[in-house]
């Protein structure tokens, strides 16, 4: 996850969704959509030993991208013809068509029955950033199962999520599933370090096909288990940002009401009178290092280069800054606003890469893609009982189909602890069994879900 847009965070029993900023008043209902009996998401121990197998298989190849073009290509080879083998039915099946797109991405369109219903698209992305072997507690590409968890880089960025959406329709055809509702899958190579020569390329092979797409869902946001409690104990003091608080947003106010009653006296006193209390709630946000970064843009110093020699004074110095902007800012505000606190003429900026954050995703009623995770929320996790939105702090592919669609939501259906958050990027990544299986189960529905008949304008959409 190269990491504004839709995420969903869930807590315990508390679910974050997750989307491009959204715009509406209020949490809506989940709408009901006519649709046939679903085939129940129940795998047998062969499967589920067989789904389990395959990720950790997935985990081996190690598709890393260091930088824009450089990239290894052999393990992205080998990886095409790894899910080749891993989920044959998906490639021999007549309704699907396959295409390998600047030479490592891949995608597959599934035509489905009924031409009247609009398309959407599953995203997620094949590489996964650079991994050593010191600081982990097993080797990274390893796929070691060990006490419940599968380790290694990718478990949770993101081939978890290429293995599950592969896994489940694989699982879906070997029970004779025909769509309805025609769908594409787009496994980009390159989202690591900016996605130009596998997203970019298959939304611009999209695009000259005149294709649009009723909605979209990406990675983004987790299910989020033991964050919320933390608001009732200290906050660890991190490194102030010189980048002003942009709490005034709304969609972080409504998350903040939704989840008021959850806490107890005062907190909850604050939240649901955030007209008296608001100053003094985003400051105690500001303590924590993820609710800081729902606040603000965030900076991180990633690369700095100095010097030639122990004992020679440095004639010029040159850092590498990542900004992750909010949905609040531009980035020439972003831009103009480090200029003023550098206030020094010797310093030159120069931006290497940006984009700005992407417009409100819809999330009303007739909001396809919303409803439909929700509908699917409500069945795979039950214990989830609000729903409330929050704007995720990051990028992804997803950015590069922005021409195709205006709905773009980004979600794993994956329970996280806080020490796991740090393993992205990080060390030690890994995911439990059950929670794979769990994620193979959410996907499984939802293409199913999917078949609704809720549209907003009836007509014929070709592929």
């Amino acid at each position: 996850m190269s990491w504004p847009y839709v995420c969903l965070l869930i807590l315990a029993a508390v679910l974050l969704l997750s989307f491009a900023p959204l715009s509406r008043s209020k949490y809506p209902r989940v709408k009901k959509h006519k649709r046939s009996s679903l085939i129940p998401s129940q795998f047998s121990q062969e499967e589920r030993f067989a789904m389990k197998e395959a990720l950790k298989g997935a985990i081996q190849i190690p598709t890393v991208s260091f930088r824009p073009e450089e990239f290894n290509t052999t393990a992205l080879t080998e990886f095409g013809e790894y899910i080749r083998k891993a989920f044959p039915t998906v490639f021999k099946t007549s309704f699907i068509q396959h295409e390998v797109v600047g030479e490592y991405s891949h995608l597959f369109t599934v035509q489905g029955s009924d031409p009247s219903l609009q398309p959407y698209m599953l995203l997620a992305h094949i590489d996964v950033v650079p991994a050593s072997d010191q600081g982990w507690e097993v080797p990274p590409f390893s796929g070691l199962e060990r006490d419940g968890f599968i380790h290694g880089r990718g478990t949770l960025d993101n081939k978890n999520s290429v293995m599950a959406i592969l896994q489940a329709l694989e699982l879906l055809l070997i029970r004779k599933y025909i769509p309805r509702r025609s769908f594409l899958i787009a496994l980009g190579h390159d989202e690591e370090v900016s996605g130009e020569n596998g997203a970019q390329k298959i939304s611009a092979l999209l695009q000259s096909r005149g294709t649009q797409l009723a909605f979209i869902v990406d990675e983004g946001g987790f299910i989020l288990d033991g964050f919320i409690p933390s608001f009732k104990k200290p906050f660890a003091l991190l490194e102030q940002n010189p980048v002003p608080n942009m709490s005034g947003n709304e969609p972080l106010k409504r998350l903040l009401q939704q989840l008021a009653n959850e806490f107890s006296f005062p907190t909850n006193i604050m939240l649901n009178n955030l007209w008296l209390f608001w100053p003094l709630v985003s400051r105690l946000m500001e303590r924590n290092y993820i609710m800081s970064a729902l606040l603000r843009t965030t900076t991180a110093v990633t690369m700095f280069n100095s010097g030639v020699k122990v004992n020679v004074i440095p004639s010029v110095a040159q850092a590498t800054v990542n900004f992750r902007i909010h949905p609040a800012q531009t980035v020439q505000e972003v831009l103009e606003l480090v200029k003023n606190i550098v206030a020094d003429d010797r310093v030159q900026f120069h931006v290497l890469n940006a984009f700005e954050p992407l417009p409100d995703s819809p999330s009303d009623d007739q909001a396809l893609g919303y409803q439909l995770l929700l509908q699917t929320l409500q069945s795979v996790f039950p214990e989830i009982n609000i729903v409330a939105p929050v704007s995720c702090i990051g990028n992804t592919d997803s950015r590069h189909y922005a021409n195709l669609t205006t709905g773009i939501y980004r979600f794993n259906p994956i329970y996280l602890q806080p020490q796991d958050f740090r393993s992205l990027h990080g060390f030690n990544e890994k995911i439990s069994v059950q929670v794979y299986e769990t994620q193979v189960k959410f996907i499984f529905e939802f293409i199913q879900n999917a078949d609704a008949d809720l549209e907003p304008a009836p007509h014929q959409h070709e592929l």
